[in-house]
């Protein structure tokens, strides 16, 4: 983290706190590959040590959430387990493991002319992350934008606030014992919502905005941003059974993709069944689903099929559920379950089941989402999975980076051009 201040007005507060960045993005910029990686294992440790600590502030803020009415949906975001506080320590370490993207020269080749053109990887500068529910996201973020070379300031959600507090107490532990800038990671400690609308408007200290929550701040900030920013909406994910289908794999990937965990944008919120399998594989699955509670929403062969199913929407096949619901469409063809997916969903993640290699990799090529997936629960969209140690979120933009968003996500490219004294004639 380095300092979580508040000032007397959020302007002059979220003002000085972008200069600080600003002088703080160049000392991260130019910190060696070994002092970022023994930070990160610094705040790594702390968090470990910190875990009852953490844990105890965590338990505040859910007590306040509770209090407060949120849905369960929200509260398992908020929460922080000993596994969701395993994973924290986990990704920073496996961040710290990675190569360190900043510096890295690829395409370099000769011209004719005699000089050698290629890509420099080169932070983005200063990141402003904007976020909710989560607290785990104060240690991920700090621990990308750090290894990315990036100095960045961090606005967590009021409903987490003593849990992001705990947490930065180790951000600060470990920049300070690594003897980096404490202004490297700044955390805004006031909740004021002024903070968020003054600080997608710096343009002289932020380079870009990074959000991550529900629609309503997502949209907001797309709205009023001056500042570039990397977004997604929605997490309207799709699976869609192949009538050449593997039927237990349908089951069991259908199944985990909607109930591993319900208030996440990966999880499944439409399942398209292609209509010659839909008798043989949507009563067992019912049967599971039904066992968890959740509400199926049909089309009308699908409510023909199940009698426990209610007729949808068509609000619902764009609908975000993030919770123990489910809408089901019986399509006739894998044309149609792509031309649904690409007209309702919102390009983040979503999976074919079938054993036809050709349908696959047509479903590869066709369907516009981040993530794009063969027999493969939507639940593995996650940069973890992925193997980026950690994300910083999950874009369904196409500019300037798309899917889970790991350290060369936190990149950009400039062109370096290497000569001997060469001139143009």
């Amino acid at each position: 983290m380095g300092r979580v201040y508040m000032f007397e007005t959020v302007s002059g507060s979220m003002k000085k706190m972008g200069e600080k960045a600003r002088r703080a993005s160049v000392a991260i910029a130019r910190a060696d590959t070994g002092v970022k990686n023994q930070t990160l294992y610094f705040i790594a440790n702390a968090v470990e040590a910190a875990r009852e600590r953490i844990k105890a502030a965590n338990g505040k803020d859910l007590d306040v959430g509770r209090e407060k009415g949120l849905n369960e949906a929200m509260l398992d975001r908020l929460a922080l387990t000993d596994e969701r506080i395993e994973g924290m320590i986990e990704g920073l370490r496996q961040v710290a493991a990675l190569p360190d993207p900043v510096g890295t020269i690829d395409n370099l080749s000769y011209r004719p002319s005699g000089i050698q053109v290629g890509h420099m990887r080169v932070p983005l500068g200063v990141i402003g992350i904007i976020y909710e529910s989560r607290p785990n996201v104060t240690a991920e973020a700090a621990g990308l934008c750090l290894k990315s070379g990036n100095a960045a300031i961090l606005r967590g959600g009021a409903e987490a606030i003593h849990s992001n507090r705990a947490i930065a107490s180790c951000l600060q532990q470990g920049l300070s014992r690594a003897g980096l800038p404490e202004d490297v990671v700044q955390v805004v400690a006031t909740t004021d919502r002024a903070a968020v609308g003054q600080l997608i408007t710096m343009e002289e200290s932020v380079d870009v905005i990074i959000p991550r929550g529900g629609k309503g701040l997502i949209e907001r900030i797309t709205r009023e941003a001056r500042v570039p920013v990397i977004k997604h909406l929605d997490g309207i994910c799709h699976v869609y059974i192949d009538d050449r289908a593997d039927t237990q794999k349908a089951i069991n990937v259908a199944f985990n993709a909607k109930t591993h965990r319900y208030g996440v944008c990966n999880a499944m919120e439409t399942l398209l069944v292609h209509e010659a399998v839909a008798a043989e594989v949507l009563p067992d699955l019912a049967d599971r689903y039904g066992q968890k509670g959740v509400e199926l929403r049909g089309c009308e062969t699908t409510c023909a099929i199940l009698s426990q199913a209610h007729a949808a929407t068509d609000e619902d096949w764009s609908t975000e559920y993030l919770g123990p619901i489910l809408a089901i469409k019986i399509v006739g063809s894998l044309d149609e379950a792509i031309k649904h997916i690409n007209g309702f969903g919102s390009h983040h993640t979503d999976a074919i089941i079938t054993e036809d290699f050709n349908r696959g990799r047509r479903f590869l090529r066709e369907v516009d989402s981040g993530s794009v997936m063969i027999n493969s629960s939507t639940r593995f969209a996650d940069g973890f999975e992925y193997g980026l140690g950690a994300e910083i979120g999950i874009s369904t933009d196409k500019l300037h980076v798309r899917g889970p968003v790991g350290l060369n996500g936190l990149t950009t490219q400039k062109y370096v051009v290497l000569g001997d004294g060469h001139v143009r004639a």
